[in-house]
């Protein structure tokens, strides 16, 4: 019997021992689980500042963009540095232009930053093209358009306007705001 009794002493400690060996790797789990947690929060943190720096900057550059085109549109001279349009434009067209331009890019923001979904920017266009103006601006960038890579969200919103404007040019209505399907999310 006293042999019995050595065995079951010595089973006790082993046991123990696992259990401590479990209760030690169970800790070191969710302290790793709590750094991973902390880490992924930090992570989250650094994107959403990532996104409003871009949409600083993106806003930045729209400001500057419009500076650039105001004084332009309020100078014949400096306007003819911005005349690369497909056909030739008088002044006041040139400065027409630059303002549909103004239009457009404004648009464009608002939809890169999130302001505007491209159903809503689809919706917008068809209003702007509802003006002769903008059409022939809208003709006259076409060479612009075209150099873009095929994948930029630009050319996509280029090739979504290209296509309203053929629809609307052959609807047969007199309600454009029904012109053109809406593009899906």
């Amino acid at each position: 019997m006293a042999t019995r009794k050595s065995r079951a002493r010595g089973l006790v400690p082993v046991t123990a021992v696992g259990l401590g060996l479990a209760a030690g790797a169970l800790a070191a789990l969710a302290a790793q689980r709590h750094m991973l947690d902390a880490l992924r929060t930090r992570l989250d943190q650094l994107e959403a500042s990532a996104q409003d720096q871009r949409h600083t900057n993106l806003a930045h550059q729209q400001r500057l963009h419009w500076e650039l085109l105001s004084k332009a549109i309020d100078s014949p001279e400096l306007a003819e540095v911005l005349d690369i349009f497909e056909a030739p434009a008088s002044p006041q067209e040139r400065r027409q232009y630059l303002f549909a331009n103004a239009l457009y890019t404004n648009l464009l923001f608002y939809y890169r930053i999130g302001n505007l979904s491209r159903e809503e920017f689809h919706g917008r266009m068809r209003g702007l093209l509802q003006n002769p103006v903008v059409r022939k601006y809208w003709y006259a960038t076409q060479g612009q358009r075209a150099t873009l890579p095929d994948d930029s969200d630009e050319a996509g919103l280029g090739r979504m306007v290209d296509e309203l404007l053929h629809q609307l040019e052959e609807a047969d209505i007199d309600e454009w705001w029904v012109v053109g399907e809406p593009p899906v999310e």
